[in-house]
């Protein structure tokens, strides 16, 4: 079973970046997809990026792309997500979530969730 914990969020200005980390425990970190996904107070949960097993295929919500980038180092059982061109509408509360097998874009393809971490874009 995997376990994952996030880090990195925090309080950043409009137009700022951010990096988050996942360090997932287990040794089977590498056959996972692995997700990203927020979640706003009084909205629900929503897809962010994934990551094939292997880092050679991602997707991306359309709202991140171009400035979000989800990256892995399956050798640090660590999942990234680089935050580029923070806006206001990116805070929420941000979780990673591994699956196994294909990607997927929503919560209920996710099995394993990690607690969040919270990302506060000012404006």
């Amino acid at each position: 079973q995997v376990q994952l914990v996030e880090s990195g969020g925090g309080l950043v200005q409009a137009g700022g970046s951010l990096r988050l980390s996942c360090v997932a425990s287990g040794r089977t970190f590498g056959s996972y997809t692995m997700g990203w996904f927020r979640q706003a107070p009084g909205k629900e949960r929503e897809f962010v990026a994934a990551s094939w097993w292997n880092g050679i295929s991602a997707d991306y919500a359309d709202s991140v792309k171009g400035r979000f980038t989800i990256s892995r180092d399956n050798a640090k059982n660590t999942l990234y997500l680089q935050m580029n061109s923070l806006k206001p509408e990116d805070t929420a509360v941000y979780y990673c979530a591994a699956k196994r097998f294909g990607l997927g874009k929503t919560p209920s393809d996710y099995a394993l969730w990690g607690q969040g971490t919270q990302v506060t874009v000012s404006s």
